[in-house]
């Protein structure tokens, strides 16, 4: 069978992340008692007709938790084709979910700080080896999409080009940074300073000799690195590229690289801070 163990934090999206593999006929259940997960893979197995199951674990049954190491051995030992995919976001975000939705958390009593810090703790051994998605930074649908892409589409690695600004802070999500401030800045020149990087005169400024030869640079580097990420079983891989602002030169590399690059990986584009006190968005590119 295919199997796809689903577990990390809650709040972190587990919920989202079944109901997304139940839409591509996994079967699915929820936090199942660890002793049990191989007598139910065994009778699965056994009835033929279901061959593609996720099972969402976590905090909730972390007495349980010990023999986890020894139940996925046991079910790879067996021949199974298994995952494990842990759903990981930041503290800041866990708390603001649960202060949204009103949910209790599993583990916090009358005090969600420590719930969110007991769940880390329990759960930090079933990272080990597991396939790490943070979700602080995305929203349910594009979690879906990552999901059923990796799963159910065509199985490619995503990857997110993210555009920012310096000035604004390191996106906490990066795999790799790219820096872009030394070319020359279009925030300085009168016609250019009101536009932004998506723009046809604002990319042609941006990528003359030496943005041309650093897109070129990055891609080739990319070409490189991107199927070595997926090897090592990643879901996703998140690229950002800085300028000062996350206005001009970021944003016209991105586009440039989703351009080389966009027919070849499933690829999310969000510009972080070009349109900074409009909220954010992010675009896919098939």
């Amino acid at each position: 069978m295919q199997i796809v163990i689903v577990t990390g934090l809650s709040g972190a999206g587990k919920s989202t992340a079944l109901r997304a593999l139940e839409d591509i006929e996994f079967t699915t259940v929820d936090n199942i008692p660890v002793p049990l997960v191989p007598q139910l893979v065994d009778h699965l197995a056994h009835e033929g007709d279901r061959d593609k199951l996720a099972i969402a674990i976590d905090a909730r049954q972390r007495k349980n938790l010990p023999a986890w190491h020894e139940t996925i051995s046991r079910l790879r030992s067996s021949g199974h084709r298994l995952e494990v995919m842990f759903l990981d976001a930041s503290d800041e975000v866990l708390l603001r979910r649960f202060s949204e939705t009103r949910r209790r958390h599993p583990l916090s009593g009358d005090d969600l700080t420590e719930g969110v810090r007991r769940d880390r703790e329990v759960m930090t051994d079933l990272r080990d080896g597991a396939a790490i998605v943070d979700t602080t930074n995305l929203n349910m649908h594009q979690l879906k999409a990552i999901i059923q892409d990796r799963y159910g589409g065509t199985g490619r690695l995503a990857v997110t080009f993210v555009s920012f600004g310096f000035k604004h802070g390191l996106p906490l999500e990066f795999n790799t940074v790219f820096d872009v401030r030394f070319l020359p800045n279009p925030y300085f020149e009168p016609s250019l300073t009101h536009l932004d990087g998506r723009d046809p005169e604002v990319a042609k400024f941006v990528l003359g000799s030496d943005g041309s030869e650093l897109v070129r640079q990055v891609e080739s580097l990319l070409r490189f690195q991107l199927p070595q990420f997926q090897k090592e079983g990643k879901l996703y891989v998140t690229v950002c590229v800085g300028c000062t602002g996350g206005r001009h030169r970021s944003v016209a590399v991105v586009e440039e690289l989703r351009r080389r690059l966009g027919s070849e990986w499933d690829i999310l584009v969000r510009h972080r801070d070009v349109d900074r006190d409009q909220g954010r968005g992010m675009e896919r590119s098939r």
